[in-house]
């Protein structure tokens, strides 16, 4: 199973917690005729199916210049749909008492659906045409684009984004994940119907498609669902970038700007997903900085010295590349001080490690 799929079982375990407790959940790996493989956990206690589909790649894969177009498309998927402008779609999917999202990030776009057995042919339809005849109405376009413009203006002005904007570009240079996957004001102001027909070209393919589902439906209907929605997909999407180089060398950037407040982000090179080491060091960051009240970071940091609110760390495993980060909030006059108790406790787990009882607590969290 790849790295990707994992991923998937982590989204439909949140689906397992609306079926009835049964002693043992049983997850079938279905061929359908197609030849997509699809991940079931079949359950015909409730009369519904959770549908979770993702496509790797996500906004990494925004060409040069159109930054911010597949972030746009994905958006742009619930605004209707074949004959169905935006306002109609809408009406169709409450009609069917069914709900469909839709994400993107740095490494997946994802669609998720919902539907009750008595709708599901209807409400099925309706998402095949919403993959395949999306409208992308310049209405729908114009619309939404200030929507995320108007987002982006915010951002601008946010301290937090401010850092974590800055971070990435340091980290991860020139790749796509240097740069946010909403794109920017220009790029997204420039964008076109073409940009949202090539975007959704190059996610939406077999070639980096996963699907999983949940609920009230057996193998073989759900083979024939699965081909009817997915198997007319283009074989091939835009190449997936290579992996990012981490870039990260040690040192303080600051960016002047007029607040009360400060907002520091800190990292380092992380450990991918597949490591052997991945579930100690995510046990070791339990301890680190991402067991809230009861980690070292917001105990030193908030609980002993009052320098903060929160302090949080977390590894992140990107597809591309993985980096352990970690964000604090203080006051303009006391970050430093923040800051340098944090890199103390950053050195003294790496030179010492965790002692027994909190390696005993973590396990428990």
């Amino acid at each position: 199973m790849s790295l990707f799929a994992s991923r998937l079982f982590a989204v439909l375990t949140g689906f397992l917690l609306a079926l009835p407790a049964a002693a043992e959940v049983q997850i079938k790996e279905v061929t359908t005729p197609a030849g997509i493989t699809v991940w079931l956990v079949e359950d015909h206690s409730i009369p519904f199916t959770a549908l979770e589909l993702r496509f790797r790649g996500g906004t990494s894969l925004d060409v040069p210049g159109k930054r911010g177009a597949i972030y746009l498309m994905t958006a742009l998927l619930e605004e209707g749909a074949g004959d169905l402008d935006a306002r109609a779609y809408a009406r169709a999917l409450e009609s069917l008492a069914a709900s469909f999202k839709y994400s993107a990030s740095d490494d997946f776009v994802s669609i998720s659906a919902k539907f009750l057995t008595e709708n599901r042919d209807a409400a099925m339809a309706l998402l095949r045409d919403t993959i395949h005849h999306t409208r992308f109405d310049q209405e729908a376009i114009d619309r939404v684009r200030g929507q995320v413009v108007s987002s982006l203006m915010s951002d601008a002005q946010d301290p937090d984004w401010m850092a974590r904007s800055s971070f990435s570009r340091m980290a991860f240079g020139d790749h796509p994940y240097g740069s946010e996957g909403e794109g920017t004001v220009e790029t997204v102001s420039g964008l076109t119907r073409d940009d949202m027909l090539a975007a959704r070209g190059a996610v939406l393919a077999r070639d980096r498609m996963y699907v999983g589902a949940v609920g009230d439906i057996s193998p073989e209907e759900l083979g024939v669902l699965v081909d009817q929605l997915l198997a007319d997909l283009p074989a091939t999407g835009a190449p997936i970038p290579g992996p990012a180089k981490v870039q990260i060398t040690g040192g303080t950037t600051v960016i002047e700007f007029d607040t009360p407040q400060s907002v520091a982000m800190f990292g380092q090179r992380g450990i991918a997903r597949d490591d052997d080491d991945f579930f100690a060091a995510y046990v070791l960051n339990q301890i680190l900085g991402g067991g809230s009240f009861e980690s070292r970071l917001m105990d030193e940091v908030r609980e002993k010295r009052g320098l903060t609110y929160g302090v949080y760390s977390y590894l992140v495993p990107k597809d591309l590349a993985a980096v352990y980060l970690g964000s604090v909030s203080s006051a303009n006059d006391r970050i430093a001080e923040a800051i340098a108790v944090i890199r103390d406790e950053w050195q003294k787990m790496a030179s010492t490690g965790v002692t027994e009882q909190e390696l005993q607590d973590a396990k428990l969290i």
